[in-house]
């Protein structure tokens, strides 16, 4: 009698178990499709073999109670790719975890919640005891909805835990876990290390856009050789302009090569001249910048379609910034002492180059602009960040006559 009744109860939990593995198996090879669909992805489809996961367990299954939280201000979640994407806190998730109580912050996007289709969007990204040996260094996510909250209480499923973009190919924004989302635990559930190669992330022609009508309407405001007005940050609407991100902009477009023209009148302004500028400054919420190339022969002005950079070096080196956008205001700003740029040349051919010294601290601050980002909010990135200054440990030189910006 007793089998027998141990096989009834056993059978259930063994069908329920059998159930969910296959559920957990379909979700993960739907993820691997979707990243593999078309050359375009994070990783190619001869390399789904290097995907690697714990076992489904149901024990990995927590109940989390919800702690709303109210009117929390948007903040800058820093990515790794050196830029940033503003998000706000949601949520504090307090669970359970093998016996130890333990708590997750969830953020709502700001750019995705203007999206019909992603208002109930809950963001989970977090760091554990096992990043950088079981899984990867820069952290997992998982994806919630506000649907799923029930009585106070939402069920996290760590099985379903998976790598940013970044975990398989540069070039991707992919956020980096805030400190409060680093658990003291090690989570063996969900998506372990990627194994296989690191690929560059493709550039995507089709998604680049054409100026919109008021745009067209800024740019052929004036002649090819007219300044045009810089926006600047005390104006309310064209602070909104200058924190908007930018999106790409087709390299055959027939107004680019006017609106180059007028954008480098504007930066050689004699009254307010300036060694790079940016689409967002006067008013073209485009990937278009002018920089000072001042390693170059001449220090000529150089008009970069699409810029993005795809890698960051950890030296740093701080100087003195200022910004056509923020009338009388420089100070030192923390900044990479080389970077890798990609952009796209006017024939359509993607391009590369490694650049060091002021002129990546150009790039830098132009390439921010794109992203909404201003250099008061790098300063106040790095104020809550610790550096370890090498000042009596490097000695850099130069030949004696040369400009030093």
């Amino acid at each position: 009698m007793r089998l027998i009744l141990f096989i009834a109860l056993w059978l259930p939990i063994a069908v329920f178990a059998q159930d969910y593995s296959r559920q957990i198996t379909e979700f993960r090879q739907q993820q691997a499709e979707s990243m593999t669909k078309d050359q375009y992805g994070p990783i190619r489809a001869n390399q789904i073999q290097f995907l690697n996961y714990f076992a489904p367990d149901t024990g990995s299954i927590v109940r989390a109670e919800v702690e709303l939280l109210i009117d929390q201000p948007v903040f800058s979640m820093p990515t790794y790719d050196g830029t940033s994407n503003p998000y706000k806190r949601y949520a504090v998730l307090h669970f359970q975890w093998q016996g130890q109580p333990v708590t997750l912050t969830a953020y709502q996007s700001v750019a995705l919640f203007q999206n019909p289709a992603y208002q109930d969007h809950l963001f989970l990204p977090f760091l554990d005891e096992t990043n950088g040996a079981d899984t990867y260094e820069g952290g997992r996510y998982i994806d919630l909805s506000i649907k799923d909250i029930k009585n106070g209480t939402v069920q996290i499923d760590f099985n379903r835990a998976y790598n940013p973009y970044c975990a398989y190919s540069n070039g991707y924004r992919c956020p980096q876990p805030p400190r409060e989302n680093s658990l003291p635990i090690a989570i063996l559930a969900g998506e372990k290390k990627y194994t296989g190669p690191k690929n560059e992330r493709n550039v995507n022609p089709s998604t680049s856009k054409t100026f919109d009508e008021q745009e067209k309407q800024l740019i052929n405001s004036g002649d090819d050789d007219s300044i045009m007005y810089v926006y600047q940050t005390t104006n309310p609407q064209d602070l909104a302009v200058l924190t908007k991100p930018s999106d790409d902009i087709r390299y055959d477009d027939p107004l680019l090569d006017k609106l180059a023209d007028r954008m480098l009148k504007t930066v050689q302004d004699p009254k307010h001249p300036g060694v790079g500028i940016a689409g967002p400054q006067v008013g073209i919420n485009k990937n278009v910048i002018w920089v000072q190339r001042l390693d170059k022969t001449g220090a000529p002005f150089e008009f970069y379609v699409n810029p993005k950079i795809l890698w960051r070096s950890e030296l740093k080196r701080t100087g003195p910034e200022g910004c056509l956008s923020i009338p009388d205001r420089k100070e030192d700003v923390l900044r990479s002492y080389a970077i890798r740029l990609q952009h796209i040349d006017r024939k359509g051919e993607v391009k590369e180059e490694l650049i060091e010294g002021f002129t990546a601290v150009i790039f830098q601050h132009e390439v921010d602009h794109l992203y909404g980002i201003l250099f008061p909010d790098r300063i106040e990135e790095t104020e809550t960040e610790r550096y370890i200054p090498l000042a009596d440990k490097i000695h850099f030189s130069i030949e004696k006559g040369t400009i030093i910006p």
